[in-house]
């Protein structure tokens, strides 16, 4: 096997890891937010399909298209209104990053051992793919679980308009904990989770399958690692978008559900994950579970490709440096 066709998880030691994937993931957040922020307001557009005068109402109200959100947002709050949520978004992806490829190595090099013996011969042979689906799996499972509090807090504040929901960070945590107890930060992990999994899991097989096809591509910035992060991501994102809507949706119950984009036409989910996936398709149809998707695949593209190529340069740059201090 080629340099180039090695997988993850034989690169760089657990510090270098876990430093690269959280730098990977800061880079990537601050340059995506605006495409992020769009994308959740898309997703918080609550349009009924039951009742036409309702969608009439708030076709008026409220601009449905990508253009229109973000003149809109632009317009009402300013260039920085793209950014709300950063804060603790930026805190999300940088120990999401860490989180996932932590994960991502440790259950890679445990499913090693697994299948060999004291001698290091392969006890029953297990295809590479299988092996990143489960790591994969696995590194999204425990990495969506830790940082999940972020990720909501991330949408609440994201889904803000030009009311305030919550005057600051420490306000919101402060809020949620009084007024939803404890499981007030986890609400939707069930659909995060769900989601996650299939994600993670076809995003890293799908990746390192590409990798070492395309790593004699050459491209300005570097090699093929861009490219096939691209498509794994485009791929994956796809097939799991209705269970993020779902996220999103979940994401903003609770008290304050009124008071974000949507206003008085936020709907009340209370059946868990599939009875708000047949809520929405049942009032909105398919493709309400699919709004905002465009901008999501966008979005998808560049945060990948800055996410992969990012982490790989940042390994290589800690493994050159430790090479010159030993």
């Amino acid at each position: 096997m080629s340099p180039a066709a090695e997988p993850l998880r034989d690169e760089g030691t657990r510090t270098q890891v876990v430093v690269a994937g959280a730098v990977a993931g800061l880079v990537s957040r601050f340059c995506i937010a605006p495409l992020d922020v769009v994308k959740i307001r898309l997703q918080l557009q609550y349009h009924s399909l039951v009742d036409p005068l309702s969608v009439a109402a708030s076709f008026r109200r409220k601009p449905l298209g990508v253009i229109e959100v973000a003149r809109d947002i632009l317009r009402h709050e300013g260039i920085t209104g793209f950014w709300k949520g950063n804060i603790p978004a930026e805190g999300l992806y940088l120990s999401y990053g860490a989180a996932q490829f932590l994960a991502y190595r440790s259950t890679t090099q445990a499913l090693d051992a697994l299948t060999e013996d004291e001698h290091g011969k392969q006890r029953w042979h297990v295809p590479g793919t299988a092996k990143s689906f489960i790591a994969g799996a696995v590194a999204g499972t425990a990495a969506t679980t830790v940082t999940y509090p972020l990720d909501l807090l991330r949408t609440r504040f994201a889904a803000q308009g030009t009311e305030k929901v919550y005057e600051s960070l420490i306000a919101s945590i402060r809020d949620i904990k009084r007024n939803e107890g404890m499981g007030g930060y986890f609400r939707g992990l069930g659909a995060g989770v769900g989601q996650i999994v299939p994600y993670m899991g076809l995003f890293f097989a799908s990746y390192e399958g590409l990798k070492p096809a395309l790593a004699d591509v050459q491209l300005p910035f570097g090699s093929g690692d861009a490219i096939a992060g691209i498509s794994a991501s485009i791929f994956s994102k796809t097939v799991v978008f209705p269970l993020d809507t779902v996220r999103k949706r979940l994401q903003v119950q609770g008290p304050t559900r009124q008071k974000y984009v949507g206003g008085h036409k936020t709907p009340v989910y209370d059946r868990g994950v599939f009875g708000t996936l047949t809520m929405i398709v049942r009032k909105e149809g398919t493709m309400g579970l699919y709004r905002g998707l465009s901008v999501s695949l966008v979005k998808a593209a560049p945060a990948s490709a800055i996410t992969m190529w990012t982490y790989e340069r940042a390994l290589d740059a800690l493994k050159r440096i430790q090479e010159e201090d030993g």
